[in-house]
């Protein structure tokens, strides 16, 4: 019984990770041509089983959505599908923000959950 509830909670926890996924689904031509026109972009390294991402989803999603950063671009790279741009942009572990501004990164976090910081590194791409 006890594996029958541990497998409902996890299919439930990967479903709402699912409905507040965040940004468009990275893609190599996309971001080259966002960064050769100066766009502010976030990349989001992501995996929907990850407890991490799905906290940070809604606080990404809530601030995107506010005025000052609803022009940054948002890139969701999924960390166990996508090796080759994981390895790209060195990255180790999913959960990790990257923040570009003028095709250069600016700044990046990892298993940041604090709305305040991940406001602060947002405004870097700014």
């Amino acid at each position: 019984m006890r594996s029958v509830f541990r497998s409902l909670l996890v299919a439930a926890m990967l479903v709402s990770g699912a409905a507040h996924a965040v940004g468009q689904p990275f893609d190599r031509a996309g971001f080259d041509a966002l960064q050769k026109a100066g766009k502010p972009i976030l990349v989001l390294v992501h995996a929907d089983w990850c407890p991490t991402c799905r906290a940070q989803a809604p606080l990404i999603s809530d601030l995107l959505k506010e005025p000052q950063f609803s022009h940054i671009a948002a890139l969701r790279v999924d960390f166990d599908q996508q090796r080759d741009a994981v390895r790209s942009f060195n990255v180790t572990q999913q959960s990790t923000l990257i923040v570009f501004k003028g095709g250069k990164e600016v700044g990046r976090s990892l298993g940041d959950t604090r709305r305040d910081s991940i406001e602060a590194l947002l405004k870097k791409a700014l």
